[in-house]
């Protein structure tokens, strides 16, 4: 019984997450790259937002090839995930003042139009 519950402790410290007040390693490392990415520029974080676009045209239009099921799932997930890759970096270097930049930029022609109605 002894022997029991000291494998039960030791499985209950193995299994609880790292101190609350310190970052594991790989959450230091995800840090530093979102850090990284911020630091590029508004022009880089609009060429990478629009990459994303293709890689999505990509994943679907796949489908109508004539290729194996099972080399459109493989063709499909590394496509979708590009998309979402350049997606998310490209808001990540855009950041919240280069989304409401790039918001107004484009909502203004759109505001215009509603204004002419």
């Amino acid at each position: 019984m002894n022997k029991t519950r000291h494998s039960i402790k030791t499985m209950s410290r193995i299994s609880t997450p790292s101190t609350p007040g310190r970052p594991t390693r790989w959450r230091r490392a995800l840090d530093r790259v979102r850090r990284w990415l911020a630091g590029l520029s508004f022009r880089t974080g609009v060429i990478v937002l629009s990459l994303c676009v293709p890689c999505y045209i990509f994943s679907f239009a796949q489908m109508a090839l004539p290729i194996s099921t099972q080399a459109k799932g493989v063709l499909w997930v590394i496509f979708f995930g590009l998309a979402k890759t350049f997606q998310y970096g490209g808001l990540t270097i855009l950041g919240v003042e280069g989304w409401k930049r790039l918001k107004a930029r484009f909502g203004r022609k759109s505001a215009s139009k509603d204004a002419s109605r």
